[in-house]
């Protein structure tokens, strides 16, 4: 008898019954696509059925959150994935890690939709901003967010307090982090990242709570004004 524990596998209907509460737009006919375009590739069984594992799915779920809130094109997710998994089958002490896929400015420019004068135009209110010369998902995430806000007639100049409010919030995290890069311990500037987009994540959900009840007061929720 062989050694190697068995792999637990799940069908197709159990990877829906898994991703849906987070993605309930997900399908059947949604992943076979992303299947086909090469980004997922379960095992297969003797009948030829497809079994996931809990790897897949998570792979699933990372490619799902990436479409969802950074609005990547599937070939950048796909060199991301294909990144980590050199990263994964590289052993330690190997060469450093690949950087995340990187937009230029025309890849950017047509994922997103923008002319060359907007694009510059963001950029200058510090909307949108390079890596060297090119771009990385979070430019394309803040700039195809800029293109969504233009449909309701919010222009980049309104975006300034916006860009204001990030860049305070930015220096409370710093604030808060500085002890943990002071220290000369191993592997103090990975825990200060760590915590520092710990603290951001934090903070972006008191950010839509204060929003949320703002509205609310201002009668555009569904608690009734002044309802306490």
């Amino acid at each position: 008898m062989s050694a190697e524990p068995a792999r637990a596998y799940v069908g197709i209907g159990e990877v829906l019954d898994l991703l849906r509460p987070e993605f309930p737009d997900v399908t059947v006919s949604k992943i076979r696509f992303l299947e086909t375009e090469g980004l997922i590739q379960p095992a297969r069984s003797p009948s030829r059925y497809r079994k996931y594992t809990t790897a897949d799915v998570e792979r699933l779920r990372y490619i799902l959150t990436a479409q969802r809130d950074q609005y990547l094109p599937l070939r950048v997710i796909k060199d991301q994935l294909d990144g980590r998994d050199e990263d994964a089958a590289r052993p330690p002490g190997g060469p450093p890690a690949a950087p995340a896929a990187l937009l230029s400015r025309r890849e950017l420019l047509a994922a997103t939709g923008l002319d060359e004068a907007r694009l510059a135009e963001l950029e200058d209110f510090g909307l949108v901003r390079r890596t060297g010369r090119h771009y990385g998902p979070e430019a394309l995430a803040a700039a195809r967010a800029v293109v969504e806000l233009d449909g309701h007639g919010v222009q980049a100049r309104h975006l300034r307090v916006v860009r204001a409010s990030v860049e305070r919030e930015t220096a409370l995290i710093e604030q808060v982090v500085a002890p943990m890069l002071s220290q000369r311990s191993p592997g103090a500037r990975d825990r200060a990242g760590r915590t520092a987009r710990e603290i951001a994540a934090i903070t972006l959900r008191l950010h839509a709570a204060l929003i949320e009840a703002s509205l609310a007061d201002a009668g555009f929720g569904d608690r009734p004004p002044g309802d306490v």
